[in-house]
């Protein structure tokens, strides 16, 4: 990794704990973390931003790493997945006031901040070298918790109270499991929380295929491989046999972005057969107590 410079991408301010710059040092899956947060951080920072995110803006400020060499340009397409989350989340908590949202692979994500209600219970899940940088900049409190374990390690839903209604939700994350793991991880989040809700993304199978070879974000970045892909129209049904519990499955894609992205992003979702090449977000229900 570089020394960071004076590009507007490459950040190198200090933190709040030892004043010195901080290095996150990450690799592999967990370093998605910093894609993500470039493309958030950055929207936010615009004056006509649609995602509202101090704490995303000043994590950002804080770390020592070259965002723009790593990912190149920012776009849009973090910060409107996280927009469409919100959207579905706030709803949920007024209707089930202290519920439980359990954020999986939550990294530098900052909904709770974004969302809390003062009711909400919120448990944030990611692999320990993840938490220990998340912990770094928010500390985990008595409604917003962490836990450091990997989502496929269902332990961590010993953690969550059972009794009041859950929504699971996992940003960036599936794409990155085996199809086996997803269903096995699916089925008992189902099975565990009655009439829990959930929501997560998925790419298509030609992105999936293309990542396996090797997909370059830029010359100095390659994501890591995402072996689950499903196209839109096979996710309904796919769901839907794993689980008889399964009520309903809305899927959506990242929503309108900007530039020419966002022209292709509409004119796919009004196309047969277009409107499976783009990811899309799946908003799962299933069926309610009593």
């Amino acid at each position: 990794m570089e020394a960071p410079n004076h590009d507007p991408g490459a950040r190198g301010e200090q933190d709040g704990e030892s004043g010195a710059p901080f290095d996150p040092r990450l690799t592999g899956v967990p370093e998605t973390m910093l894609w993500t947060l470039h493309n958030r951080a950055s929207e936010a920072k615009r004056p006509d931003a649609f995602l509202i995110d101090p704490d995303c803006v000043r994590i950002y400020d804080a770390i020592a790493y070259d965002y723009r060499r790593t990912f190149g340009r920012p776009d849009d397409s973090h910060p409107m997945r996280s927009r469409i989350f919100d959207d579905a989340v706030r709803p949920w908590m007024a209707a089930h006031p202290g519920g439980t949202v359990v954020e999986l692979a939550a990294g530098l994500e900052t909904q709770f901040q974004r969302c809390d209600d003062g009711r909400v219970q919120w448990l944030c899940v990611d692999v320990p070298e993840a938490i220990a940088v998340r912990e770094r900049f928010l500390a985990p409190t008595e409604r917003c918790r962490h836990v450091a374990r990997s989502a496929l390690d269902t332990t961590w839903m010993d953690e969550v109270d059972a009794s009041r209604r859950v929504f699971v939700t996992a940003q960036g994350l599936l794409m990155y499991f085996e199809e086996p793991d997803v269903r096995r991880l699916f089925t008992a989040i189902v099975d565990r929380f009655s009439g829990v809700e959930l929501m997560f993304d998925t790419i298509p199978r030609w992105f999936s295929a293309k990542t396996l070879k090797g997909f370059d974000k830029t010359r100095h970045y390659t994501a890591p491989p995402m072996p689950w892909g499903v196209s839109r129209g096979e996710v309904e049904p796919l769901l839907r046999g794993w689980s008889p519990k399964v009520t309903r499955v809305t899927t959506m894609p990242y929503g309108v972005s900007r530039g020419l992205a966002g022209l292709a992003l509409r004119l796919f979702g009004g196309l047969p057969g277009l409107r499976e090449l783009p990811p899309m977000i799946v908003h799962v229900r299933t069926e309610a107590p009593g």
